[in-house]
């Protein structure tokens, strides 16, 4: 079975399809089967992870974060990265900002006991020599349990239009 997931952001629509494991008979059941497994406070958790690997520096820590053919669609390049050594060039620049993020809102929708959403805004301060920046945007987050691991498949921020 698959089932499409429609993701709106940056004035463009993207469609998902996301193949979903056979469910139980009844629904209710399927609820409590998939968040017994994940739960959104798990998968909100993906976050704080990935802000820490962002506070290393180390731009090959951050893109650890990423599935391999992962995709990031980042917030202050208009180059998508399709690549780990695309990621890993974006984030070589993107941390010279010494950058940390708060969320401002989340929304997280756990698709099925492998695959998760976590879709919202956050704040990023930038930090340069000359001064700090504070920089508004919108996020996705779509995850994906790889042997035993929560890794990122696709990642799209863009700054907030004014």
């Amino acid at each position: 079975m698959t089932r499409r997931v429609r993701i709106l952001g940056a004035g463009m629509a993207a469609v998902l399809a996301v193949t979903a494991l056979p469910w139980p008979a009844s629904s209710a059941t399927a609820a409590t089967t998939v968040r017994s497994h994940t739960s959104e406070q798990q998968i909100r958790g993906l976050f704080t992870q990935w802000n820490r690997s962002l506070a290393t520096l180390d731009p090959q820590r951050v893109a650890d974060r990423y599935a391999p053919g992962g995709v990031l669609v980042p917030t202050v390049s208009d180059q998508v990265r399709t690549t780990r050594a695309g990621i890993v060039d974006y984030f070589q620049h993107f941390l010279e900002n010494r950058p940390q993020a708060v969320i401002i809102a989340s929304h997280v929708t756990v698709l099925d006991r492998t695959t998760a959403v976590d879709t919202g805004t956050y704040r990023f301060t930038l930090r340069s020599d000359s001064g700090t920046r504070v920089v508004d945007a919108r996020y996705t987050f779509v995850y994906e349990r790889i042997d035993g691991k929560w890794l990122i498949v696709n990642h799209h921020s863009s700054a907030m239009p004014e």
